[in-house]
């Protein structure tokens, strides 16, 4: 029942598709065929295009006997050839007019009949190979259209041409074949699509008038030229959008730094007096010397500005100094800590080494002594680790206490005492040299001073007292100004003078210590020396001349001569004894090692 009442919806669907689409059925016969068209426009004669046009409708077509027209392998998927019917279709299938059919890729495309006004084009079998094309070239806007017939005009061509885009131009030859440039680069697509077709001109069947057009890409300067600007127009574009992109994310530049002025002056000095604002006033500060703003005019107040830099430096030190208490607090807290852990670890491990003992251990089951044991040894191992840390912090701090010993060896001594004195005398220079370039600067506003009282005077004495100036008053100011200019003169030259006696006494001291430093290291050297020596010479119980000695060891110092060994060894009697071996021509010196020798005989 279920079966007849499904064939019987089919029907009634196979009835209203043939009667929307005006299709005729199989009843009709192949005698009816010949009076209608498919909607491809191709001949119902032809049984090959009638069955493609009626598979791309998802109908399985059949003829008279019932036999199917294509094989299966070409149906629709959803058709079952053994009804002989059609499957249930879906609005929204291909070939409804609401889907583009899919075209498979191995079956060949059918292509229309087309009717122009003063032409025809018939497709070519579909059978055959599609035609052969070159490679397409960049930006191609224009084809190449051989196989014209002999009679084929302008017109006729761009009549044909016109239904894939806009003509540019068309330059036609008389070899039967053109050029022809589209607007668009897609339209060179659908001129392809034309190749193969043959051309008829009107109804006549004479060779002119027909002919296999061939459609190919053409290369073209113009079409190169266009494609060029417009990879260049888009590289322009990416390089831009590029820029806009890096600026987006390029941090944003420091703010521009103030010219020098007094006004800007003053209040740089005041930021450099601030904790919060030192950092950028230093900046200022640093940018307006290295721009050459200092002279000596401005000598004063960037002197000035640098003092006020310089007193930052006690309360760095003392921040340096605060942050390394917190960091003795927080090494002694961890280690604290960690002294606890250990002892409540040593605790822990007693417990287990008491629950491991014979009179405990028979209690427990397998099972138990198994975890245990495993809890044992997890936590000695925690504890070997904690104790070996703790011996580590022990190390650093015995480490730092060391260092801070005063127990050194004599050449550290002298290289601390070197360094010291360096310090001292750069220091000395550099306190010498200021005072130096303020006793200039001073001398040369005393020289300023008597140039403007003398330009002062001669203008005087020109003038009428009538005038309003009092250069009396202005003579005794700058007399009490050339006053204090000269205490100020004195005063540095007497600071300069002692400067000058601390700087030559910490260069004698310094001399003093280089020959200290000197003798130390002669004497080092022969130690070191003196060992060698003996050490090679306790190994030749014979004894060894001195240029075997002295080759041995200037391979270790070249710059010890024989002479020197031969002064040292001399200088040692209780050491080394010199021995002639050897008879006549055979008979040589040689030095051997003697200092075990009162020991052997006590």
């Amino acid at each position: 029942y279920r079966f007849h009442s499904e064939i019987q919806n089919i029907k009634s669907l196979h009835q209203v598709l043939y009667k929307n689409y005006k299709l005729p059925t199989s009843a009709d016969g192949v005698g009816s065929l010949g009076a209608e068209q498919n909607h491809l426009s191709v001949p119902v004669a032809d049984h090959g295009a009638w069955a493609t046009a009626m598979n791309n409708l998802g109908i399985m077509p059949v003829g008279i006997s019932g036999q199917q027209l294509v094989s299966d392998s070409l149906c629709i998927q959803r058709f079952d050839p053994g009804l002989g019917l059609i499957a249930p279709i879906n609005p929204m299938m291909a070939g409804i007019s609401l889907v583009p059919p899919p075209v498979p890729s191995e079956l060949p495309v059918i292509k229309e009949i087309i009717h122009c006004k003063s032409c025809t084009l018939f497709p070519q079998n579909p059978n055959l190979p599609p035609p052969s094309t070159r490679e397409r070239p960049p930006g191609c806007k224009t084809v190449f259209v051989g196989g014209l017939p002999e009679n084929a005009t302008e017109e006729i061509i761009r009549e044909v041409f016109d239904q894939c885009g806009e003509i540019i131009a068309i330059r036609k030859s008389k070899k039967n074949f053109c050029h022809i440039r589209f607007s668009e680069e897609f339209m060179v697509d659908k001129a392809l699509y034309l190749s193969g077709y043959r051309m008829r001109i009107g109804s006549s069947t004479d060779k002119k008038d027909s002919g296999r057009i061939h459609v190919d890409f053409a290369q073209a300067r113009d079409d190169l030229y266009e494609w060029e600007c417009k990879q260049r127009l888009l590289a322009r574009e990416e390089r831009h959008r590029r820029k806009i992109h890096e600026d987006r994310l390029r941090p944003p530049s420091p703010p521009p730094i103030v010219h020098y002025s007094e006004h800007e002056a003053a209040l740089l000095a005041d930021r450099l007096k601030d904790d919060h604002n030192f950092n950028e006033a230093t900046a200022v500060l640093f940018t307006w010397i290295d721009r050459g703003e200092v002279n000596r005019r401005t000598a004063n107040h960037f002197y000035s500005m640098i003092q006020s830099a310089n007193s930052h430096v006690r309360r760095l030190m003392s921040e340096k100094a605060q942050h390394e208490e917190e960091m003795e607090r927080a090494k002694e807290v961890f280690k604290n800590a960690l002294m606890a852990i250990l002892t409540q670890f040593e605790q822990i491990t007693a417990v287990f080494t008491a629950a491991t003992r014979q009179k405990a251990w028979d209690h427990f089951s397998k099972a138990q002594r198994k975890n245990i044991d495993i809890w044992r040894k997890q936590c000695e191992e925690l504890r070997n680790a904690h104790s070996e840390e703790i011996m580590g912090i022990r190390r650093e701090e015995e480490m730092e206490m060391s260092d801070d010993d005063s127990d050194e060896n004599p050449c550290k001594k002298m290289r601390t005492e070197e360094n010291v004195c360096d310090q001292t005398q750069a220091s000395l220079k550099e306190e010498n040299d200021s005072l130096r370039w303020q006793l200039d600067a001073y001398r040369n506003e005393v020289e300023l001073l008597r140039k403007e009282t003398r330009g002062s005077s001669r203008p005087d004495d020109d003038h009428n007292p009538t005038h309003g100036h009092n250069p009396e008053a202005q003579i005794q100011l700058l007399q009490q100004n050339m006053h204090n200019m000269q205490q100020q003169l004195l005063s540095l030259q007497e600071k300069l003078t002692n400067k000058e006696a601390e700087l030559e006494q910490a260069r004698d001291e310094h001399r003093y210590l280089e020959g200290e430093v000197l003798t130390l290291r002669d004497k080092v050297s022969t130690l070191i020396c003196f060992s060698i020596i003996s050490t090679f010479l306790h190994v030749h119980p014979f004894g060894a001349n001195l240029e075997y000695l002295w080759s041995y060891i200037q391979r270790l110092d070249s710059k010890v001569s024989a002479g020197e060994l031969e002064r040292l060894m001399v200088r040692l009697p209780n050491m080394f004894r010199q021995e002639l071996s050897g008879v006549g021509a055979t008979l040589e010196k040689r030095w051997k090692f003697c200092g075990f020798d009162s020991l052997s005989s006590a």
